[in-house]
């Protein structure tokens, strides 16, 4: 993931928990400052269900 600090800082700064994957791809995908690529990785990568936290998306993410 190129922007990974990014993701990290938007996940734990502007992400409303508890958070299904739905709703955290569905986030990502109305970011214009991530490119495609990341959106992609950032989709396949993540594991469906219900994330309480920043710290268990970043762990599911492989970004820690």
């Amino acid at each position: 993931m190129q922007k990974a600090d990014e993701v990290m800082s938007h996940l734990k700064e502007h992400q409303k928990y508890p958070a299904t994957k739905e709703d955290l791809v569905a986030e990502c995908s109305n970011l214009s400052d991530f490119s495609d690529e990341d959106k992609a990785e950032f989709s396949e990568k993540l594991a469906e269900g219900t994330y309480n936290s920043a710290e268990d998306v970043i762990k599911a993410l492989g970004l820690e």
